[in-house]
């Protein structure tokens, strides 16, 4: 219950957050980045910081000032992001106002997030996921929980759906705050929704909800109090909804009078929470000299702290490419690569193996996505046996939530876990896309470093006897126009085996592309993809292409030779085209798309003076392509040719029939009739 110490308490930092707004406004020239402030949300924000506890776990939405200022950050630090200052503890100059992450004794950890509006409901999610996984296992304390903070108009997002899936499927220790003033920038309320919030939670069986007056303090108060205590005792999903008043532009960009009317305006500020905090505070006899003396201190303190902000010092520039990875331990390959009398084993093979030595050492891993569970173990069965092994706690399955799957591992990850997770095929990632590009790529570099994400996303990819347009697809180059994530393309089950130990052990989130077509060595030509397997300790490092095939000194010293850039499927279209010009191919194998082993790729280059970059993709504004560019550049003084490209014909997708198929992608009779062409031109 509220008592006139949390008011006043209250009381002082809504008028601060006043201040600042209205500062912000009066310094519009200053304030020149876009900016949102807490104005007529204070009440409910500071009722809801009020609750939260060390152990707990909090996404702010971009207007959640006032949340800020409850949980201790002062008006001089929240204003150093406004002005993206060099001094900004949050991200240093990279993010907007009330874009906060934190993780530090004292106070809740925030975990980074976007402002797109919605997208925070999974990682969040994942958050509360995560401690009911540590939780199980005894390992946390104090009932530690997840508040994520939204607007009213992202409820309509389609991510937050698959979140309350989730949440109210594994009961996890999740509150969503909906702060509901009936607006999205101009969308009304009206034009967006048939419901709120509180009704379309209702939809989510086992989702606790309740609808209060956000204006109103103590009620916010009261009931925040009351849910907190709930959900930390029956750890169980949460919904608040609170009606609050917009009372400023919904940004510094978009100013409200281009389309709120004045009725509108007149509505939202007879619901100001300064107003009705006031005479809540003279009901505890707190005097209007008392109150006027709190506001002309807090603007005091406001003012003081802009002025400071102001002078403080910009970002060095050096600082725009810092943080982009976090430094990974491995960095040699080590281990035996061919261990005595070992027998070999195809490519889905190591990827069992390799799985199940990192689930055997590391207790925080975990692995989910479609059908990996018990009863499949995977569509290609590279998972089988392990929910066995490691119980359905571990090892489980999700539903069709690739979005989910791929975001959660932020959440994930902020509570120590690390998350290994599998997209069934390359051509589903696309709904996962959203929260990789936005949340995953970006949190360790917006976060300044402190919020990497260690996860390991799995994708079988590549066209394989009639998988047909919805299963075959090669997506290496939507991926790579990602910044922030690794890119690793086995081509055979050593590689796999280390390859994946490195990408897990990686402290950034690294995508696994998994050819199926040589998984098993069905696919003629590729019987070369099975290895014996290697040791448990043997670990590759990211971005060590490999030699895969040398050409002979002669050919080489006579100018006959070619070398062949390529990666996956392409190493055997290559080697098979190599048996027919003997000695005058050398194949690099890249191993990995990014990081990119440029030395041993332009050196190589130098030596023949002619290239043909390999490739399943279609070819036209393909990842081949622009490295053929750089090839070009790089070695120009050594070639004795243009670069050549090989790469699918430049259709929408992989067609079903098998006669369509092979003549869409690349062949060893395709590769072999480009090198002659290189050899003779």
């Amino acid at each position: 219950m509220t008592d006139s110490g949390i008011l006043l308490r209250a009381f002082t930092l809504m008028a601060t957050a006043r201040a600042m707004a209205t500062t912000y406004e009066q310094n519009r020239q200053v304030c020149k980045y876009v900016h949102s402030t807490s104005s007529g949300h204070e009440a409910i924000q500071l009722a809801t910081a009020f609750q939260l506890a060390p152990q707990d776990y909090v996404s702010p939405y971009y207007r959640d000032e006032s949340l800020l200022l409850g949980l201790g950050f002062s008006p001089e630090i929240l204003m150093r992001q406004l002005l993206a200052k060099g001094n900004d503890i949050f991200t240093g100059g990279k993010a907007y106002y009330a874009h906060p992450n934190f993780r530090g004794e004292g106070k809740p950890t925030i975990i980074h997030q976007s402002s797109a509006t919605g997208m925070q409901a999974i990682p969040s999610t994942g958050v509360a996921q995560g401690l009911a996984f540590l939780e199980k296992a005894g390992r946390v304390q104090h009932q530690p929980l997840m508040l994520c903070s939204f607007g009213d108009a992202s409820i309509t997002e389609g991510e937050v759906s698959e979140a309350f899936q989730v949440a109210v499927l594994k009961k996890l220790p999740i509150i969503y705050l909906v702060q509901d003033n009936e607006w999205g920038i101009s969308v009304s309320s009206e034009e967006a929704r048939t419901m709120d919030a509180f009704q379309y939670a209702g939809g989510f069986a086992g989702m606790e909800r309740i609808k209060i007056d956000g204006s109103d303090f103590e009620q916010s108060f009261n009931c925040m109090q009351q849910v907190f205590q709930f959900v930390r005792r029956y750890r169980t999903p949460y919904l608040v909804q609170a009606r609050v008043p917009l009372l400023t532009h919904h940004t510094s960009g978009v100013r409200m009078e281009a389309y709120r009317t004045e009725e509108d305006l007149i509505k939202h500020r007879a619901a100001d929470p300064l107003i009705v905090i006031k005479r809540q505070l003279q009901k505890y006899g707190i005097t209007q000299k008392h109150i006027a003396e709190i506001e002309r201190e807090t603007a005091l303190l406001v003012a003081a702290d802009f002025k400071k902000t102001v002078a403080s010092s910009e970002p060095e520039p050096v600082t725009a490419s810092e943080h982009i990875f976090v430094p990974t331990p491995v960095i040699n390959e080590s281990g035996e690569r061919v261990p005595a009398n070992t027998k070999k084993i195809p490519m889905v093979d190591a990827v069992l193996y390799a799985l199940r030595e990192i689930m055997e050492e590391y207790p925080e891993a975990v692995m989910y996505g479609q059908d990996i569970g018990r009863r499949l173990g995977g569509v290609f069965r590279e998972t089988a046996t392990l929910a066995a092994q490691f119980g359905d706690e571990r090892v489980f399955n999700t539903a069709i939530q690739e979005a989910y799957i791929i975001g959660s591992t932020a959440g994930m990850c902020a509570t120590g876990l690390k998350p290994i997770v599998e997209i069934q095929f390359g051509d589903y990632i696309f709904p996962g896309f959203n929260q990789l590009v936005t949340e995953i790529a970006k949190s360790c570099y917006l976060s300044c470093g402190k919020f990497p994400i260690q996860t390991l996303i799995r994708v079988p990819v590549g066209a394989y006897q009639g998988g047909g347009p919805y299963h075959s697809g090669s997506i290496e180059t939507t991926l790579l126009s990602v910044k922030g994530i690794k890119i690793v393309y086995p081509s055979n089950a050593a590689d796999m085996k280390g390859l994946m130990k490195a990408a897990f052990l990686d402290p950034n989130p690294v995508i696994m592309l998994e050819h199926k077509g040589l998984y098993w060595s069905k696919v003629p030509g590729t019987e070369n993809a099975k290895t014996p397997e290697p040791s448990r300790d043997y670990i590759i490092p990211l971005g060590k292409a490999a030699v895969a095939l040398e050409a002979s000194d002669t050919a080489i010293n006579n100018g006959e030779s070619v070398a062949v850039i390529t990666y996956g499927m392409g190493v055997y279209w290559a080697m098979a085209a190599a048996k027919n010009l003997l000695g005058q191919i050398e194949i690099i194998d890249l191993r990995c798309l990014f990081p990119l082993d440029e030395e041993l790729i332009f050196e190589t280059v130098r030596r023949h003076g002619k290239c043909l970059v390999l490739t399943e993709e279609p070819q036209n504004n393909s990842f081949a392509e622009a490295l053929a560019g750089r090839i070009s550049k790089a070695c120009f003084t050594s070639l004795d040719a243009a670069v050549e490209v090989l790469g699918a014909m430049d259709v929408p997708a992989i067609p079903m029939n098998v006669i369509l198929e092979n003549e869409v992608l690349p062949s060893a009779l395709k590769v072999e009739s480009a090198l002659r062409n290189l050899l003779t031109g």
